[in-house]
């Protein structure tokens, strides 16, 4: 039995605005941060104390983690166990966790990363990459690490991981850098990850780095890096699915939040998409980047994000998609909804020609496809520029749906929009967009957005 497209529509719409689930062209996805675990207490506890760790700020407890963690390992079978870190200034090299633990901080304990880079081990550059991201070859591992774990939660009450991250911004800046520079914390191939009640400073890079992970929770968490550190970031799920983050404030140098999958010819031989993300109440600052970016390393492709209900403020661009020729994989089901926006230079940025490439190995004939984007219910004050959507004119930017959007200007240019290479569908924006993207919107249109094309699927009955 068949019902009209009117009524899928509705339906749809209904379902999005109550963040119950995307239907995208693959598969249902019920909303991630609808779905969060509980956290049960461990049956088994320890303090960082019982292994020699000294709280001064001082003394360098690397050792002493790694010993306390890899005695908690005898209980992964028995229920798991926590490791406590109580208040005081605990410095550290990388540490690698365990399955079936929760690390918790403590309210005035703080993880102080050494500003000794012999502290730091070296890693292969992640597969989907190729080499590290800034220098070719290996890079730093991060300060808190996990591979192949599963059932492993960083929390507490309030405690603070601290990157110290000035001695290497200013070997970033100054081109000394041997290796790419560590993150905070990084989860690889690992399932069933908590992050939470945490405040997360001065990281080297990034801050919290799910890669080839699976269900994926963070929320409320604090993310601040000064507004002049070179390239910081909030959160980056990277090659990941079934990701939640949500109730946290995040200001960083370059981007808050970016979404990736690999780069070039690598990531499109690893071949895992990022998707089956839901970002939502998060309050975001990005001083040289963007609030929410999707890319440029998106070869694995990214699709079936709800992003809703957020904050973007005094930010280079609030929402952006990145890639460019080479980079192959694809943006698309991409749905964010109900943003405010405040002190924007650029509100919505959609660029092919963004980013560099891994080596001259990389295949120019690789064009990226970006499809199928809702932008809706969105309020902008002090907005320089509305959008800039500049495609890639062998694969142009297609099904870009603008709904209920009202900016308010300060930019006296009178070119608030700045298309080329791409198309869509627009309906009550303010001000009017530039004329590839003010088609009316309607149910025969032969392209449509992500919405209908959802509503067409769910059509049978």
């Amino acid at each position: 039995m068949l019902i009209s497209w009117q009524v899928a529509l509705l339906l749809l719409l209904l379902q999005l605005s109550n963040a119950t689930k995307i239907v995208g062209e693959e598969l249902e996805v019920v909303g991630q941060c609808d779905s969060k675990p509980t956290l049960d207490p461990r049956p088994h506890s320890v303090s960082i104390l019982e292994f020699g760790a000294v709280g001064d700020g001082k003394t360098l407890n690397t050792i002493a983690f790694q010993n306390a963690i890899f005695y908690l390992k005898s209980f992964a079978d028995k229920g798991g166990a926590q490791l406590y870190v109580p208040p005081g200034k605990w410095l550290t090299g990388s540490i690698n966790l365990t399955s079936h633990l929760t690390l918790f901080l403590e309210k005035g304990a703080v993880i102080l990363g050494s500003q000794n880079p012999s502290h730091w081990e070296l890693v292969n550059p992640l597969p989907s990459y190729g080499r590290g991201i800034e220098v070719p070859g290996k890079r730093y591992r991060s300060l808190i690490n996990g591979y192949n774990l599963q059932d492993v939660v960083i929390t507490g009450d309030d405690g603070v991981i601290d990157g110290q991250g000035l001695v290497w911004w200013n070997w970033f800046s100054s081109h000394s850098l041997n290796y790419s520079r560590p993150h905070l914390v990084e989860f690889e191939d690992s399932k069933y990850i908590v992050v939470s009640n945490l405040t997360f400073l001065n990281t080297p890079a990034y801050n919290i780095h799910p890669v080839y992970c699976s269900n994926v929770y963070i929320y409320n968490i604090s993310v601040s890096a000064p507004s002049e550190s070179p390239h910081t970031v909030g959160i980056v799920p990277d090659s990941s699915d079934h990701v939640c983050i949500e109730g946290s404030n995040i200001a960083t140098g370059y981007d808050a939040i970016a979404l990736k999958s690999g780069w070039d010819q690598y990531g499109i031989a690893y071949g895992r998409p990022s998707k089956n993300i839901h970002i939502r109440r998060v309050h975001l600052q990005s001083s040289s980047g963007s609030s929410i970016a999707f890319g440029s390393e998106m070869s694995g492709g990214i699709s079936n994000v709800l992003v809703e209900h957020v904050q973007l403020h005094n930010s280079s661009t609030a929402i952006q998609f990145r890639t460019t020729k080479g980079r192959g994989g694809y943006i698309k089901g991409i749905v964010v909804s109900d943003v405010e926006m405040e002190n924007i230079s650029t509100a919505f940025s959609a660029s092919g020609h963004f980013g560099l490439h891994p080596d001259d190995e990389f295949d120019p004939n690789a064009l990226p496809i970006v499809q199928d984007i809702t932008l809706q219910n969105v309020r902008g004050s002090n907005i320089k520029i509305a959008g800039n959507f500049s495609g890639i004119q062998e694969s142009p930017f297609t099904s870009i749906y603008l709904s209920n959007i009202t900016f308010l200007i300060s930019s006296s240019s009178s070119s608030s929009w700045i298309c080329s290479d791409v198309s869509g569908f627009s309906d009550s924006v303010i001000p009017p967009p530039c004329s590839d993207l003010s088609h009316p919107y309607s149910i025969s249109s032969s392209a449509a957005s992500p919405l209908l094309n959802s509503a067409r699927k769910t059509a049978v009955l």
